[in-house]
């Protein structure tokens, strides 16, 4: 492989990435205004229970910048991903997906170069994001605009690479939308995104060991300590760890000899 051929793939991807996800302006709406909907709800919320003083002050804030404002950031990264998935299936379904794996370049670096260009697509919008949220009087430390910034990425990465896996066993575009709601909510919902491990723990262990286990939840994780200058070093093993097995499964199901494709031969010989 050709360093030149594979930076001029990967500009190509990228520039193709960045102009669909401009051009497409609802889904660039969606991206910030569904964040925005749910930060409101929740700080409209938690000012009320700390009115009525159900909870400690202090309690109240750290659950409610520390916890949920990185949660919301997760849930942005978790949509996007899932709308690559989406694309990834129109892709295929329309032939460019087919056009482009033919190219002379290897499998995992095509794969590789969609995966950072829709990652690259989302960081302003989350950024976007997090600004928007000072006027909720959620703010970080200056510096932690800055260190975030990785964790971001491998965030990105890792729920890029399992909506790229998602979309290899995706065999028709109707049948994608059952297929979110299925997966994303579960994986929001049953994760560390809106409370600690420690609450959940408290109120049913089976939930808190669940949301443990889900990788979202580690992709939270490493986004809240990154936040406010910590590092969190399981958080990163396991969001590490997963990156590398979703996108191994992602290039498997997209060989022409197995996964989708192979399946997809079949059934047109049958």
């Amino acid at each position: 492989m050709k360093t030149r051929y594979a930076l001029r793939a990967l500009m190509g991807i990228m520039r193709r990435e960045m102009l669909r996800f401009v051009g497409q302006q609802g889904r660039f709406a969606a991206a910030i205004v569904r964040p925005l909907v749910w930060l409101g709800i929740f700080a409209v919320g938690f000012r009320s229970v700390l009115g009525l003083s159900i909870i400690p002050p202090y309690e109240s804030y750290i659950l409610y910048e520390v916890y949920i404002v990185p949660g919301l950031v997760g849930m942005m990264l978790l949509f996007h991903g899932m709308q690559n998935s989406l694309s990834m299936v129109y892709d295929r379904e329309m032939g460019s997906m087919r056009v482009l794996l033919t190219a002379p370049l290897p499998r995992w670096w095509l794969l590789g170069a969609r995966l950072l260009a829709s990652t690259a697509t989302v960081l302003p919008i989350v950024y976007l994001f997090l600004l928007l949220a000072r006027f909720w009087e959620v703010r970080p430390p200056a510096l932690g605009y800055g260190a975030v910034l990785p964790a971001l990425i491998l965030a990105g990465l890792m729920l890029g690479a399992f909506g790229l896996a998602l979309s290899t066993l995706i065999r028709q575009l109707e049948n994608f939308a059952g297929v979110m709601n299925f997966v994303i909510f579960p994986m929001f919902f049953a994760s560390a995104a809106l409370y600690p491990l420690w609450r959940l723990d408290e109120v049913s262990p089976t939930l808190a060991m669940i949301a443990w286990i889900n990788p979202f939840s580690h992709a939270v994780e490493l986004i809240r300590f990154a936040l406010y200058l910590q590092f969190e070093p399981v958080a990163f093993g396991v969001c590490v760890l997963a990156l590398a097995v979703f996108f191994s499964l992602a290039v498997w199901g997209y060989d022409p000899g197995r996964g989708f494709w192979a399946r997809r031969g079949a059934n047109n010989s049958a």
